[in-house]
This record gives structure tokens, sequence and C-alpha cells, in this order.
């Protein structure tokens, strides 16, 4: 169904493995992985600095693509995809991540939590979808002016970027 091998990149989400890694390090026959579809979400029990309990993002700049049985993937059946993007952001479901993920469970940074386990953590998110809504769109927003801004500020540091404007 998809010849695109994915990766989960803490900093950049679900992206082509043959992009990030310059090469692809997943079989040539896909046919044992998962299909993700645009917006299901992925798990990497991979731990980094970045993410200490690993990372979980939304598969959004493919239509679908091919993962790894390591990684943990979901739907969502209710619920705004938006909110749990912006949920999966803070350290907020790190609790329930830490309760089952034992410190001596570690195997060359990979935690070894099973999918059943995962799937029993606890999220706290407000009960009206509404809300939900209005909160993932303002994280939304707020991302995009942060990128804004650095990118404003990156091009007035480079000077033959800046822009000459009458006065």
């Amino acid at each position: 169904m998809s010849d695109l091998p994915l990766t989960i990149s803490a900093q950049l989400g679900l992206v082509d493995q043959r992009d990030f890694f310059s090469s692809q390090v997943a079989s040539r026959d896909l046919r044992g992985y998962y299909l993700l579809k645009k917006g299901e979400f992925a798990y990497n029990k991979s731990t980094s600095g970045d993410s200490p309990w690993g990372a979980v993002k939304r598969l959004t700049r493919y239509e679908k693509g091919c993962l790894s049985t390591l990684y943990i993937c979901f739907g969502l059946d209710e619920g705004d995809p938006a909110f749990l993007v912006t949920y999966y952001e803070t350290n907020r479901w790190h609790k329930g991540i830490r309760m089952i993920a034992a410190e001596g469970a570690r195997n060359h940074g990979l935690l070894n939590i099973a999918p059943i386990d995962f799937f029993e953590t606890k999220l706290t998110l407000p009960s009206e979808i509404e809300e939900q809504s209005r909160i993932g769109l303002f994280f939304q927003k707020l991302d995009s002016l942060i990128t804004l801004h650095q990118r404003e500020e990156a091009g007035s540091e480079n000077p033959t970027s800046r822009s000459l404007l009458p006065r």
C-alpha cells in the first residue's frame, strides 16, 4: 500500500527515513511494517535528550507511509487531533509512561513498553471536544507565530537578507 519508509524525529515528527538518514534503513520489503495514514499517530519509544520518554508524533506530511513494528501506532476515535498533538508536546503524559517503563528495562535507549500498557496510560484532557479544539487551535497559532518570529530574527542577523523600506 506504500513504499515510503518513515521514521520519527523528536524535532521534525514523522519523516521519510531516506531523507533523514540519507539512506533507507528499513527493509526493502515493507510488508511486515505498519501502514500509517495521514492524521494517525505513532509513538517512538527511543529516548533522547529532547525526549526522555520518547516522542509521539502525528503524520501530517504524507498521505501514508510505513513504520517499523518497534513503534506503537494509533488513530483517534474521538477528540481533537490538534489538541492531542499539543498534549504530546508537553510532559504531561510522561508520568504514565514513567509508571510502566522501569529504569532497568531500557535497551540501548529504547524503552521496553508494550502497546497494551501504552494504551492503558491516562491522558489529562478536557472532556468537551470544543474546548480541546480551542486549545489545539490556540497552540497551533502560537507555534506559527513563534516560527515566523524565529525566521524574522534569522533574517535580521544576515545583513544581505534585509529588505530596505522607504521612510
